[in-house]
């Protein structure tokens, strides 16, 4: 592979937005990172507010367990809204990446033997092989994670294209 293959891909934000927001990842409540700690934070507050309801029956000597409630419901809260919050920035760096991709007028892969660039519109990120960890690949997207990390939708793409590219990641890196 001395020479440069060039792959010129088509991207529609809707390919792009079915695998970046796949299974509630855009959901700030519902993603894989924000659903666990939602579900705690709802159980802790049902039962701070089932001690509230029965705190008159509560003696002096265990009026602790509510205030140790209440800051574990606080310490919930503080979780969730961090979780909240990362979700949020990268849902608004997606966008703002797709709104790119969606006004861009090229969008290439070009690579050889020793480097590997994305071309989106004269802005050029070059990779040698080694600067990338490793790959995925299924029949939806390839996924590349290194120095620069890109995903590359199957519908973007050639069939014989995305065959191509997924044989050169093959060869030049470790498949995930």
């Amino acid at each position: 592979m001395s020479e440069e293959k060039v792959i010129v891909l088509q991207p529609k934000r809707q390919d792009f937005e079915e695998i970046y927001f796949n299974g509630n990842q855009g959901s700030l409540l519902f993603s894989s990172s924000t659903k666990g700690k939602m579900v705690t934070t709802l159980v802790v507050g049902l039962i701070l507010i089932i001690m509230f309801v029965f705190k008159d029956d509560f003696t002096k000597e265990k009026f602790g367990i509510l205030y140790f409630v209440s800051f574990l419901f606080l310490l919930c809260a503080v979780f969730l809204s961090v979780s909240i919050n990362k979700v949020s920035r990268w849902k608004k760096q997606v966008n703002s990446y797709l709104t790119k991709l969606e006004n861009c007028k090229v969008y290439e892969i070009t690579f050889d033997q020793n480097f590997f660039t994305v071309n989106i519109d004269d802005e050029k990120e070059t990779s040698e092989w080694k600067d990338f960890q490793y790959f995925d690949s299924n029949e939806k997207y390839i996924a590349l994670e290194g120095k620069y990390s890109y995903m590359f939708p199957k519908k973007s793409m050639s069939e014989r294209d995305y065959t191509l590219l997924k044989q050169t990641l093959k060869k030049n890196i470790k498949e995930q």
